[in-house]
């Protein structure tokens, strides 16, 4: 059961589904409005919200700003073979935010989804790295 939960605005909720179901094997709980979808992936629930007038997680705020996707706060994906996964990934038309990165504890590249969000996939080089 899912512990951590995570918003992500997206422009087309449908689309976001297929992107995280087909590429990174997500799996889909929910998608009772056109606005709104829930999947999951391990501990990670993802909620998918588009950006509405209406009530939910992509409502307007007080002053009529619209949340929208993008920025630079993400989750991460462990993975066990980054340069595979990549370039699957590639062959899907999947976009990079750059390269992939060697870091302390592991190696880690940025991927889009087709909305902009940035999602970590990462590969743990040390033991304590792990989940």
């Amino acid at each position: 059961m899912p512990s951590v939960s995570v918003r992500y605005i997206v422009h087309d909720v449908d689309e976001a589904i297929a992107f995280y179901v087909d590429r990174l094997g997500f799996r889909l709980v929910m998608h009772p409005a056109p606005a709104f979808a829930m999947l999951s992936h391990g501990e990670l629930r993802l909620v998918l919200s588009a950006p509405s007038g209406g009530p939910g997680g992509g409502a307007a705020m007080p002053d009529g700003t619209l949340p929208q996707p993008g920025g630079w706060n993400r989750f991460s994906l462990e993975v066990d073979d980054l340069d595979a996964r990549v370039e699957r990934l590639r062959e899907q038309g999947v976009r990079m935010r750059n390269e992939i990165v060697d870091g302390v504890g592991g190696r880690q590249i940025l991927i889009e989804d087709p909305s902009g969000n940035p999602i970590e996939l990462f590969e743990p080089t040390i033991p304590e790295a792990r989940l």
